[in-house]
């Protein structure tokens, strides 16, 4: 018999494959240390063979788990197992964050609020303009042209090296989204007010084209989902140009505090302590 005075005690997970690069560990670690909680937060390693499994032992608690996070290359089959997810996950057809209810796994993507989160920390307002620039049709961008369409850009502008995969986006979230070749990246950004790297250019301080940004708007934002470097080569130019630069670290962590609220019942704050502590993670790292 379980003893009364004992402590229910959740468990949280992070997967994918591979899955030890993660720094999720360290950011709900730090909340559930913070907020007093007694829980837990792991890395799980699992094959794309072995993922259904994992959602089937997730579902009827032989996981011990009560939710998690999905990552690569996990994200679009977490979506396609889950009993019951949102109309975010539905509309991308990939979900990064899990939870049980009532013996059903529930799915939902948080990527863009991540996105749009940051921004509204560190660019207040950057909504307030009509128009965006993607640079990118990779999977990364789906989230993101999503969140910025639902915050009431009217124009985004999708470029990427082939058309139709741009293609495909503006196809999937309507007719905000315009896709757009290379050739055109210099034309679309003269009435853009902000402008979103979601490609891995940059990443791990990689040389990248040059960039005129000042064909945009004054007081135009520029932002990169890659967060090692903090400062990417792109937001250098960005800045170096006068224009206000916003890195890709906030993303990363304001992603994470919906899926702490649902498996642990608080949502936490993401704070400067926090944002330190990976920092100094990724410098130990280099």
């Amino acid at each position: 018999m379980r003893d009364s005075r004992e402590t229910f005690v959740n468990h949280a997970f992070v997967t994918g494959y591979p899955v030890k690069h993660s720094r999720s560990p360290l950011i709900h670690g730090y909340w559930l240390k913070q907020l007093g909680i007694e829980g837990s937060y792991r890395a799980q390693e699992v094959s794309p063979q072995a993922f259904s499994d994992f959602i089937a032992a997730l579902r009827d608690g032989a996981s011990g788990f009560i939710g998690g996070n999905v990552t690569i290359p996990h994200k679009e089959m977490a979506y396609a197992l889950a009993d019951r997810p949102d109309e975010l996950s539905t509309e991308l057809g990939a979900a990064n964050t899990l939870w049980v209810e009532d013996g059903q796994v529930h799915a939902t993507n948080t990527d863009g609020h991540g996105f749009t989160a940051n921004l509204d920390e560190r660019a207040p307002g950057w909504n307030q303009c009509s128009t965006a620039v993607v640079l990118g049709a990779g999977g990364a961008s789906r989230a993101i042209i999503q969140a910025v369409r639902d915050r009431g850009l009217e124009t985004i502008h999708v470029v990427n090296r082939t058309t139709a995969r741009a293609q495909e986006l503006a196809d999937r979230f309507g007719p905000a989204v315009h896709a757009q070749p290379m050739e055109a990246l210099a034309e679309v950004m003269q009435d853009a007010g902000l402008f979103i790297n979601t490609t891995s250019l940059g990443m791990d301080g990689t040389e990248v084209p040059q960039i005129d940004f000042t064909r945009m708007r004054t007081g135009s934002i520029v932002t990169d989902i890659v967060y090692v470097p903090l400062k990417t080569p792109m937001l250098r130019q960005a800045e170096e140009q006068g224009f206000t630069i916003v890195d890709g670290l906030g993303m990363l962590l304001h992603q994470a505090a919906p899926g702490f609220e649902k498996w642990f019942g608080r949502r936490p704050t993401v704070d400067a302590t926090l944002r330190q502590i990976i920092i100094d993670d990724m410098a130990s790292h280099a």
